[in-house]
């Protein structure tokens, strides 16, 4: 056989000098990878100082309806998952590339350069003035927020039953009250005297009681926590 093995290589440098010569193909290169690296730096700044007056002028018929939520049903995820809805600027964790990928696609769908940015996130992911979950918001206007991109780990699914009593001082008294019941139940019988009686156990009850109710408001006070409704929005640790 007199046939020339195919070199797929020769190919491939044969259809690049139909396409254009080397000099072009570098300089179309350089031209897309400086034109991809100033749009990062320029979403990053944007993402790095966002303000709350800013409204972007987004498209309205390209928007996903699904995307787009109220600042009411922001407002009640945080408080019942005790989380934080706060601007961009305040984040301290990593940022995806997708989330830029993404937003690059939508200011190239919508022809508008996206600002105000705000993130969803648990408290220990923000840069919190002193006084598990990110979702990056940008603002639509009359406290409407469109969600771009979403990534890290989910919450555990229990967040929102560990965290329901923070959300009012009532469910936090009736925690205290129950867990003094069963840490009473707990204390032998005849340990503070010879008989058992109805009237020693709420004395025993009541004791315990004021012995969590201290700790916790000892914490509570210590820590400078409060409850999820006054922190939802609040850009200060000890809110």
């Amino acid at each position: 056989m007199f046939f020339k093995k195919t070199n797929i290589e020769e190919k491939l440098l044969g259809q690049k000098k139909k396409i254009s010569a080397p000099a072009e193909l570098l300089e179309e290169v350089y031209s897309i990878l400086h034109e991809h690296h100033e749009n990062q730096i320029r979403i990053e700044n944007n993402i790095n100082d966002s303000r709350n007056s800013i409204v972007n002028n987004f498209d309205f018929d390209q928007l996903e309806t699904h995307k787009i939520y109220h600042i009411s049903q922001i407002k009640k995820v945080c408080i019942d998952y005790r989380l934080r809805f706060l601007d961009s600027k305040y984040f301290k964790g990593v940022i995806p590339q997708e989330a830029f990928q993404k937003i690059s696609e939508i200011e190239k769908q919508h022809r508008i350069e996206v600002k105000g940015f705000k993130i969803i996130a648990p408290s220990k992911l923000f840069k919190l003035k002193d006084k598990d979950d990110p979702l990056l918001f940008a603002p639509i206007g009359n406290d409407y927020f469109y969600l771009i991109h979403t990534w890290g780990d989910d919450l555990h699914p229990l967040r929102k039953v560990l965290m329901w009593p923070f959300k009012n001082i009532v469910n936090l008294a009736l925690v205290v009250f129950v867990a003094s019941y069963f840490v009473t139940l707990l204390v032998p019988e005849g340990l503070f005297s010879k008989t058992n009686s109805t009237a020693e156990f709420w004395i025993i009850f009541f004791f315990m009681f004021k012995c969590l109710a201290s700790i916790v408001i000892f914490y509570g006070f210590a820590l400078g926590k409060n409850f999820n409704p006054a922190i939802w929005n609040s850009k200060y640790f000890n809110a």
